[in-house]
């Protein structure tokens, strides 16, 4: 990889770290990331137009741009009410188009190109994903609940491990059934470079998109009702194994099974960091001890 292009992914998995070390830090680090990328080609102008218009939408949704005068708090509210729905709207329209690579401005580069990992196993291309690590970023640092002390990470681990062990073994169990994958141990050279830019540009923003922020406000809006959280976890799987039907019904299946988990874990938590643990142990388990990605004849 060129050292444009490499400076470029460097600087934005470190604002996405940074978000978590200091609220200040991520915006020069991504501000550098977003110029190394402009020089290296991996941006070009449009898709700064985009960015930008989903971080202020962002920070419209989170800050509802009201006033914090105390004597106009009531009527502060009412009005940015209507704002703060609007940009969510954008936020979720914006997120998914990047997410998919639908606009315009992005080359990401390709890490693993059409390599195939285990035998029978289909081809497997990694692209590093600007566009779709940069979402998560946004996501990350303005609309999702994180830890905000050290003193939370032993108690969040806790609550997270048993959901992590039941979501690993009914996912892999399933895809193993279905004859999705078959067991195949190994540890090929492009593991750990797989699993960073697979936690930090995919991990990341889809577990910020469809916990942090999906099923956050679902269950805010429900919690009136007793079910109202479970209902959010319900939803936020069905939406995840909506977004893999492109992969076939299989696959969406176990996207579902597997994004019940994640949403478990959320909702035990409170906090989107166990879900991302959830997530990226799945994937890779997944990675080291079964076909990857899938079966020829398993999807």
């Amino acid at each position: 990889m060129p050292i444009p292009v490499l400076l470029t992914f460097l600087l934005l998995a470190g604002a996405l770290v940074a978000v978590w070390l200091h609220r200040l830090l991520p915006a020069p680090l991504f501000a550098a990331a977003l110029l190394a990328g402009l020089l290296g080609g991996v941006l070009h102008w449009p898709a700064l137009l985009s960015l930008g218009l989903l971080a202020g939408a962002a920070w419209l949704a989170a800050r509802g741009g009201s006033s914090t005068a105390a004597a106009a708090a009531v009527n502060a509210a009412a009005r940015g009410a209507p704002l703060r729905a609007l940009a969510l709207a954008v936020v979720i329209v914006l997120s998914l188009a990047l997410a998919m690579h639908k606009l315009p401005g992005f080359n990401n580069p390709v890490l693993i190109d059409h390599v195939q990992l285990s035998p029978g196993a289909l081809p497997f291309t990694q692209y590093a994903n600007f566009d779709k690590g940069a979402v998560g970023l946004i996501l990350l640092a303005w609309l999702c609940q994180r830890m905000t002390s050290r003193a939370e990470l032993a108690p969040v681990l806790r609550q997270t491990a048993p959901v992590l062990a039941v979501t690993v073994a009914a996912t892999l169990g399933f895809a193993l059934a279905a004859g999705v994958v078959g067991v195949d141990l190994k540890f090929p050279p492009q593991t750990l470079s797989f699993v960073a830019v697979n936690l930090l540009f995919t991990v990341i923003a889809e577990e910020a998109f469809f916990r942090g922020l999906l099923q956050a406000r679902l269950a805010a809006a429900l919690r009136r009702y007793r079910w109202g959280p479970w209902l959010a976890v319900a939803a936020s799987a069905l939406l995840f194994g909506a977004a893999h039907l492109g992969g076939g019904a299989r696959y969406a299946i176990l996207a579902t099974i597997a994004g019940l988990g994640y949403a478990w874990a959320y909702q035990r938590t409170q906090r989107i960091e166990s879900s991302i643990l959830v997530h990226i142990a799945l994937n890779t388990v997944h990675f080291i001890a079964f076909t990857y990605p899938a079966r020829i004849d398993g999807v």
